[in-house]
């Protein structure tokens, strides 16, 4: 045991590029030095995926966190036996994926709640070989609630590259849907998590911009009411609770306003649109308001290239670093 952070990383789904970015993140001289990871998916998955990429892995299977070495260049895999995931072809849409996907990080988000691993850090999902397994599944965030018993209207994404972070206040949705879930009420609750959450990850006393809903924040008005009678309000009774947060400002020019540790955007394409363009492949999706550390990769699964070896890994490696360093401030792990 060499007494770093543990942090979980599902692979996601077997027949995508999971295994082979948590590979590639598991043997990254950065994350070894931060972190002691640990794999969470099939043993013969993660032995096909390693084969046919061309990674020389020494691969250690174990049936209990406690039980993993990781001297020399040992990669860990906590085994989540899913024995028709092993044989799928990569890049297929399968309900068998899905499953398997899914168990991975049930599993990995167990760990975390029992105490045996600091944080999970996981692979992209396949949403549509989820959909054929029959599971409810419309992103991490609320997965992870559910997981973990948290009320699902009070966990949020935030996004995070870089120094840059923005947090959303709606996600997987239709634009109709997503409307009608900026309330006052919604809005608040994203503002305080978003406080609690970069406090968590050592901002001591975070400043937050909040975009409106309508373009240029509604213009006074001009362009629809709810910047003016909701998200403002919402703003205010944030204030009134301690959270440094100002806005509305319009979405289209919030992120090059200076000074702020993060932005709240009330839509998913506000704050994706944003991520994707100034950090492709290079973003790690935060969980924000559940009980554990939870991160995810901003991408797909990439079938197309899964098992060729060239899938790149950078957002995985944020990822992971990315919880090892909120652990660090939220635990005073390392301090001197």
């Amino acid at each position: 045991m060499s007494g770093k952070i543990k942090i979980a990383l599902p692979v996601g789904d077997p027949a995508g590029i999971g295994p082979e970015i948590c590979l590639k993140a598991a043997l990254d001289p950065k994350v070894r030095a931060a972190c002691d990871p640990i794999l969470i998916c099939d043993p013969d998955v993660i032995a096909r995926h390693a084969k046919a990429c061309g990674i020389a892995a020494n691969i250690n299977v174990v049936e209990r966190v406690a039980e993993a070495d990781w001297s020399g260049k040992r990669i860990n895999v906590l085994a989540c036996p899913q024995p028709q995931a092993a044989t799928l072809d990569f890049g297929v849409v399968s309900p068998v994926s899905g499953r398997a996907s899914i168990a991975f990080c049930a599993a990995a988000i167990k760990a975390a709640m029992d105490g045996a691993v600091d944080a999970v850090a996981a692979a992209p999902q396949h949403e549509t070989s989820i959909a054929k397994a029959g599971i409810k599944f419309d992103g991490h965030p609320s997965f992870v609630a559910r997981q973990t018993g948290t009320d699902e209207n009070g966990v949020y994404m935030m996004l995070c590259f870089g120094e840059t972070r923005i947090a959303h206040a709606t996600l997987h949705r239709s634009v109709r849907d997503a409307i009608a879930l900026i309330t006052r009420e919604n809005v608040a609750r994203v503002i305080r998590a978003t406080d609690v959450a970069l406090r968590r990850l050592g901002v001591a006393t975070p400043r937050i911009a909040v975009s409106g809903l309508n373009p240029h924040a509604g213009e006074g008005g001009l362009f629809g009411r709810e910047d003016i009678e909701i998200i403002k309000p919402a703003i205010d009774d944030a204030a009134r609770d301690g959270v440094d947060a100002e806005g509305p400002f319009g979405a289209d020019t919030m992120f090059h306003m200076p000074g702020y540790d993060a932005f709240v955007v009330m839509l998913h394409d506000q704050g994706h649109i944003a991520a994707k363009l100034l950090a492709r492949n290079a973003v790690a999706a935060l969980t924000i308001g559940t009980p554990i550390l939870f991160s995810s990769v901003a991408h797909g699964t990439g079938h197309d290239i899964a098992g060729k070896g060239v899938a790149d890994p950078t957002a995985m490696i944020e990822a992971v670093l990315r919880m090892a360093g909120a652990n660090k401030a939220a635990s005073g792990f390392g301090a001197a």
